[in-house]
């Protein structure tokens, strides 16, 4: 029972995370691919990320993703991605979080989705999403579309 006791008033002096700090630590990543900068934006991300594309093969580690990546920032320019509106969640002890968010690209509406830890380098990105937003009602559209690639 004790032990109970001490679990329950670890979890309720567990530091919050600082939100505005956390949405400037993944905007600052993004505006990186927006600049180009290549080890900046691979910098925060931890060295079991990984990232999942748009494209049906898009699954790639850090490694396999900076492969990917290399060639778009060596042109100068990466890609853009603007968050319009992040939504944060978090682990009871606040040294994870999970956060989705809408982006304005050059696709058009995305979303985003992806995880964070607090590691003794500071926050890392562990994983990240992004996917292309299709209304239900265009899903039939698209499939032919899909098919015709085939």
């Amino acid at each position: 029972m004790i032990q109970i006791l001490f679990l329950a008033a670890g979890l309720l002096l567990a530091p919050k995370p600082d939100v505005a700090a956390l949405d400037q630590f993944v905007d600052n990543w993004h505006k990186q691919a927006a600049e180009a900068n290549f080890e900046a934006y691979f910098e925060p991300m931890d060295e079991n990320f990984v990232y999942i594309g748009t494209a049906p093969g898009e699954r790639w580690n850090k490694t396999e993703f900076a492969a990917f990546a290399k060639p778009y920032f060596d042109r100068g320019r990466a890609w853009e991605f603007k968050p319009k509106d992040r939504k944060w969640n978090f682990s009871a002890d606040g040294k994870t979080a999970w956060f989705d968010e809408v982006l304005d690209t050059w696709m058009r509406d995305c979303r985003g989705s992806g995880v964070v830890m607090l590691t003794d380098k500071g926050w890392k990105l562990m994983f990240y999403d992004l996917h292309v937003l299709i209304e239900n009602e265009k899903i039939d559209d698209f499939l032919k579309l899909r098919d015709q690639q085939k």
